[in-house]
């Protein structure tokens, strides 16, 4: 079965950003009551963003007849880097759109409601479309649990501290290994971010600060635990391991920065502060693999 790379999903995430606006678009200085006309203004941006979406993935993947609908387990492909991957993306959408949401005068836990069904509805049809294009693609059980983990991760901390106090975020760097296969891998830094699950790394940052609000601890620091995977120059580790490599997982402990919590009045910077926040910074990282066992980093990107 041919994978869609599970970043690609982040294409629909910019869509998104684009179509609605950017953090305080709708603001007020003083709400009394929700701002109804905003909300029906981001229904209908969220309706557009996800139909243009859908017709554009239409165009670029779907170009076979659809079949009758198959469940393919792929849960065993890319040491499940790929499900992260997912992850992160349903969760991004989650925080874009109750971001939005949150600017109309409804409460946060209101609008982290409105943001988990976003990420889980945005992806949902799209996972569904795929299960009618075997043998190319195939409904994927792992990818719908990993849709749904990531909005369940948004609105529990909700729920729980009604407030994010760990992030996911995603950092890359090119790999030698894209050389090896490079029509899976990718041919260019373009293709290869998508598509080089060995130069990705998926990281969840927790705000110490917001774990311990009498401390003395800068309220922008995090500590961050990320993991990743090398070695892999196919989809499956028997594959990888007959063209001679020896994939194997990759954990990660190092700092990062929540740039929402540094202060600033300025409504461009808490744009860019907020779109930063899905990256993680580079900073010294402590590593450890099976094979080579701990090794440090002064700055891991």
């Amino acid at each position: 079965m041919v994978k869609r790379p599970a970043v690609f999903q982040h294409i629909l995430l910019f869509l998104i950003f684009s179509a609605i606006g950017r953090p305080g678009t709708f603001a007020q200085d003083s709400l009394s009551r929700p701002n109804y006309r905003a909300l029906r203004w981001i229904l209908a941006g969220e309706t557009v963003a996800y139909s243009a979406s859908i017709y554009g993935l239409s165009k670029a993947w779907y170009k076979t007849p659809f079949t009758r609908f198959n469940v393919v387990d792929d849960a065993h492909e890319w040491q499940q880097l790929d499900k992260v991957g997912h992850f992160f993306t349903a969760y991004q959408i989650c925080r874009g759109t109750a971001a939005v949401y949150q600017k109309t005068g409804i409460t946060r836990r209101q609008a982290a409601l409105y943001g988990a069904l976003s990420g889980f509805l945005f992806l949902t049809p799209i996972e569904i479309l795929d299960g009618f294009q075997y043998p190319v693609y195939g409904f994927s059980p792992s990818d719908m649990v990993a849709n749904i983990a990531g909005p369940s991760l948004y609105l529990g901390q909700y729920a729980l501290w009604g407030e994010e106090r760990i992030q996911p975020k995603f950092s890359f760097h090119p790999t030698a290994l894209a050389r090896v296969r490079p029509e899976l891998l990718g041919r260019n830094f373009s293709e290869q971010w998508l598509k080089d699950y060995n130069g990705q790394t998926y990281w969840f940052s927790v705000n110490l600060a917001s774990f311990a609000p009498d401390s003395r601890l800068p309220k922008w620091l995090s500590v961050s635990l990320g993991y990743g995977i090398h070695d892999m120059v196919g989809a499956e580790i028997a594959k990888s391991r007959s063209l001679g490599y020896a994939p194997y997982r990759q954990y990660y402990l190092s700092l990062d920065v929540d740039f929402r919590k540094i202060p600033t009045r300025s409504k461009p910077l808490k744009t860019l502060f907020f779109l930063l926040n899905t990256l993680k910074v580079p900073a010294p990282t402590l590593e450890w693999n099976r094979r080579q066992g701990f090794r440090g980093h002064w700055l891991s990107f």
